[in-house]
């Protein structure tokens, strides 16, 4: 019987337990920050990485993995006929997609290739998803039919503390920063068909705390929850206490990361996310 491999990317909040137990393959981003070059996760961590970014002169590019390097990952793990589903961050915001779809249609293995619409945890979910389902001896069909039920039943909301990278990264203009900056306004964003976009402005770490639990609270009435995930860039200021509001609450396995160097590139440190997953 042949198998069915999970393949993903860094910016997947995985831990090495999850990818060890269940055999996920996470193919790395760079990303370059003054001229030199990192792989995120191998020479490059979220927290070190936060302090070169407060240092560099520009703001850090990020890049997606070459073609070649999912092709050959791809002939490898399907060489003796074995299907392998291939799950990655949202492609509003990296071409990390595009170059798994491409790998896909050069390979003479047999791939599928998911765009998840999210990132970070809400990308875990999927990832975890598909491998639970493997673990389960469920089909290719029967996995990418789940996971569409997952994406349209995860929610996700960023939180961005400092607004420069914003501006530097082109997602709103200098004169609307200034004005945020003074007012002390953080932005609640969430992805939409992966794409970031605003909903809310909060004035203090507390305000957005009130505003995501009720969020939650709102949206998952009388459903059950099947996942939770908080990631922060050194972000425990509205991370801890959400974390905490919610297991007071009765939620359990509130997972607690670090953002990836990615992701931090995009939101600037004291950002947090915000995400989980129901079912009716």
């Amino acid at each position: 019987m042949r198998k069915i491999h999970i393949v993903t990317d860094s910016t997947a909040d995985l831990t090495e337990e999850d990818v060890e137990k269940h055999g996920i393959h996470v193919v790395p981003l760079t990303i370059q920050i003054d001229n030199r070059t990192y792989i995120d996760g191998v020479d490059i961590q979220p927290e070190s990485f936060l302090r070169l970014m407060k240092e560099a002169t520009q703001l850090p590019k990020s890049s997606q993995p070459a073609t070649g390097i999912f092709k050959e990952l791809y002939d490898e793990l399907g060489k003796n006929g074995d299907a392998i589903i291939s799950i990655h961050m949202t492609g509003g915001m990296s071409g990390t997609v595009k170059s798994a779809q491409a790998a896909a249609e050069m390979s003479s293995s047999d791939v599928i290739v998911i765009d998840s619409m999210f990132i970070s945890h809400a990308l875990t979910f999927q990832v975890l998803e598909a491998a639970d389902m493997v673990s389960q001896g469920k089909s290719v069909e029967e996995i990418v039919d789940h996971l569409r039920g997952v994406r349209k039943k995860t929610s996700l909301f960023v939180v961005v503390d400092i607004l420069d990278n914003l501006v530097k990264g082109g997602r709103i203009g200098k004169g609307k920063a200034m004005i945020g900056s003074l007012l002390n306004i953080k932005p609640i964003a969430t992805l939409q068909d992966g794409v970031y976009t605003p909903i809310a402005k909060a004035r203090s770490h507390k305000q957005v705390v009130s505003y995501l639990f009720k969020a939650f609270k709102e949206e998952t009435a009388g459903k059950m929850v099947r996942r939770v995930g908080i990631s922060h860039a050194n972000g425990l200021a509205m991370a801890a206490p959400l974390k905490k509001l919610l297991e007071d609450s009765g939620v359990q396995d509130v997972k607690l990361t670090f953002t990836t160097p990615i992701i931090s590139t995009h939101t600037g440190e004291g950002a947090i996310g915000f995400m989980y997953y129901t079912e009716e």
